[in-house]
């Protein structure tokens, strides 16, 4: 098993993100590629003190960049959606 700290990478603050948490209480993270959903609940669990109520994860691929005749292409990299317990919340900003 990963330490729990290695598996939250950051977290993702898009007015995408920020509109879901306001609303459905999801908060969004970038995490490490090899990291499961129960794995995922219990670092948040951990680092942030709060009840987590669902995860979904997202495998996004990395683009295809261009540099100048060559072609190269970004890591693909892991999104986890994480649901919030009622009455629980992330404070990202320390507001």
């Amino acid at each position: 098993m990963k330490p729990l700290h290695e598996i939250l990478k950051r977290p993702l603050v898009t007015e995408k993100t920020v509109q879901q948490e306001g609303e459905a209480q999801v908060v969004a993270f970038e995490v490490k590629r090899d990291a499961n959903k129960v794995e995922i609940k219990k670092a948040v669990e951990h680092a942030f003190e709060v009840k987590v109520k669902n995860v979904n994860t997202v495998l996004v691929a990395g683009k295809v960049k261009r540099l100048g005749r060559t072609y190269g292409k970004r890591s693909n990299w892991k999104k986890a959606y994480v649901t919030l317990a009622e009455g629980s919340s992330i404070d990202l900003f320390g507001v």
